[in-house]
């Protein structure tokens, strides 16, 4: 819808009704002069894919997404990648039990210094490839036990160039090996080592 509006720096989307939107399919991607956009208004309970929504948004620090409902979601690969300039991101509100498809989705955040990700249920994702791929600040990645790559059958790169990461129980990034769903796990020390560290909800 506004893909490769470059030179776009306000939106005003107070007036839309989303409430029938089922794709949200790359509706920003390259809008690299927005540093914000109010999505208040948003219904998104009947959306199925996200992906590529906000990819190359290089100029956004800030993003409320608390009014999303990402009950029905199945993809969200690249949905954020390339926003570059976002320091932090509150993604507390959503759910992920739908979703087969992160490939990419956090990649090239390189402004990011943790992620609370506790929310999350990854049972039924295939695809984590790159998922984290360039987030060279990320310093902590919070799961809770709803985190899991069972399902997970490509990984290729998912931590790679993560320079900062450090699991809970101090397990660093590895810049050799371990850059695959390997490590997707809550850091359990030299036995178990993983880069994830415990959810910092009850």
């Amino acid at each position: 819808m506004f893909e490769g509006c470059s030179s776009l720096t306000t939106l005003d989307l107070s007036s839309f009704n989303t409430e029938k939107v089922t794709n949200q399919l790359s509706m920003f991607p390259y809008c690299s002069s927005l540093t914000s956009i109010d999505l208040s208004s948003f219904n998104t309970a009947g959306v199925d894919d996200m992906s590529y929504m906000f990819e190359g948004c290089s100029s956004l620090i800030s993003l409320d997404l608390s009014s999303f409902n990402t009950e029905n979601v199945e993809y969200m690969s690249k949905m954020f990648a390339g926003c570059s300039n976002l320091s932090t991101l509150d993604l507390s509100s959503f759910k992920t039990e739908k979703v087969d498809a992160m490939r990419g989705m956090f990649e090239g955040c390189s402004s990011l210094t943790f992620l609370d990700l506790s929310s999350f249920n990854t049972e039924k994702a295939t695809n984590m490839e790159n998922m984290f791929y360039g987030c060279s600040s990320m310093k902590t990645i919070f799961v809770s036990n709803g985190f899991t790559t069972d399902s997970c059958i490509i990984s290729y790169n998912m931590f790679g160039n993560c320079t900062s990461l450090v699991g809970g129980s101090g397990t660093s990034w590895d810049e050799k090996d371990n850059v695959d769903a390997t490590y997707a796990r809550l850091d359990g020390g030299p036995e178990k080592p993983g880069y994830f560290s415990c959810s910092v909800l009850p």
